[in-house]
């Protein structure tokens, strides 16, 4: 019988091997991607004695049509009970509701970091010359910045009203007919994050943790990151970490955490990856970060995703790119990026071994050059298969 995943009071999860597991189809391609997804993950597990039992539920466009709700309470519900889950893309509303269901979903169950591993895989396909120096994982900050929402429309009597209260309180000059917004960041949203990407880099033997900001201009909110950063790792991992001003960049057997300003990065994860591993930034540096690093090593349609609160033990492991509606029900789209998820979502439960097994068989089917249409027009002598077909070339060599 299907067990739920639990977890203990220190977010560590307790995973049967027969577990109930929430997903999302998903709009558009998921039609297409979850299948094909969902044959491989099922297919590795079986391999150790694992059977997921999957338990659908609604959100985006197919819980509008079914429920006349864009995100349905028992959604959200579900994913709190059942603690992991799993998700494919999902339309955003257009003319209200929610600005994104996925950023929707992030806050509501106060998932605050967004991992986003990026590396190379054999075979793939890529713009640069040596992607497999490429090997970084994004801790992203997920409910913070500007991404809070917090902003007022030009024109309206709300902007007016903010306008004149910052020009009173704060002699703060905005021009008429501005559009204002709020970009919080917080002393706790800002440790918390940096804190998991700190245990995260020791628990995987990382050398170095980079934070990238834009401290040097906006002083109070990214300047602050950094600061409470160097500060956590000097209160809570003095013994196993240090700051690159406290070791003038030579940290011994430590973990080396330095800062770098966001534009250099931009410039340096591609002129020198070999010196990042992992990497913690706030939430819109970090989107466009990680969409940037994915195109290093094949794009966004092989970038996994996963939205986790370390310390409830709570994930929802996601497909990184949009719902492609043109391409919807032809069978046709690379599954990659949900099919990674799905292996971050191993990894998560502890599942090392199906999730290896998983990344290996991926890596011969694409070095033998069948792939989806994606990967297949940019390579010479590659046979074209469908979604389907690909996944089911991908069990071939598990």
């Amino acid at each position: 019988m299907a067990e739920k995943i639990t977890t203990s009071a220190d977010g560590v999860l307790n995973v049967p091997d027969n577990p109930i597991i929430p997903f999302i189809e998903g709009d558009g391609i998921g039609v297409d991607i979850w299948p094909a997804s969902k044959l491989v993950l099922d297919a590795a597990a079986k391999k150790y004695g694992k059977t997921i039992e999957w338990k659908e539920v609604l959100a985006g466009q197919k819980a509008f049509d079914e429920t006349g709700d864009w995100l349905p309470e028992q959604t959200v519900t579900d994913f709190r009970d059942y603690l992991i889950g799993i998700k494919g893309p999902l339309t955003t509303p257009i003319g209200g509701g929610f600005r994104s269901l996925n950023v929707a979903l992030r806050q509501i169950l106060d998932l605050y970091v967004c991992l986003r591993p990026v590396r190379w895989f054999q075979g793939v396909p890529s713009p640069i010359k040596n992607p497999e120096l490429v090997d970084m994982v994004i801790f992203r900050e997920n409910t913070e910045d500007v991404y809070a929402g917090l902003e007022v429309e030009a024109g309206t009597p709300d902007a007016e009203k903010l306008r004149e209260f910052l020009k009173v309180s704060f002699d703060w000059n905005i021009p008429e007919m501005s559009a204002i917004g709020i970009k919080p960041i917080s002393k706790g949203g800002s440790e918390r994050l940096i804190r998991a990407a700190l245990k995260y880099a020791i628990d995987h033997d990382r050398p170095s943790v980079t934070l990238v900001h834009k401290g040097n201009i906006q002083k109070f909110t990214e300047g602050a990151f950094i600061k409470w950063g160097y500060e956590l790792v000097r209160n809570e991992f003095a013994d196993v970490a240090v700051g690159w001003d406290d070791c003038n960049g030579k940290p011994g057997s430590k973990l080396l955490v330095r800062d770098i300003i966001a534009d250099i990065a931009f410039q340096q994860t591609l002129t020198r990856p070999k010196e990042f591993d992992v990497i913690a930034t706030m939430n819109l540096n970090g989107d466009y970060l990680s969409d940037a690093l994915a195109a290093q090593v094949g794009g966004i349609g092989i970038a996994p995703g996963a939205n986790i609160n370390y310390v409830t033990g709570h994930g929802i492991f996601e497909a990184t790119h949009g719902t492609a509606p043109k391409y919807a029900g032809q069978d046709k789209v690379n599954p990659g990026s949900l099919l990674l998820s799905g292996v971050l979502m191993f990894e998560h439960l502890g599942w090392t071994d199906a999730a290896n097994d998983i990344v290996t068989a991926l890596e011969a089917t694409i070095s033998e050059k069948i792939v989806t249409y994606d990967f297949a027009r940019l390579m010479e002598g590659a046979t074209e298969v469908k979604c389907s077909e690909f996944a089911s070339a991908i069990v071939d060599r598990l």
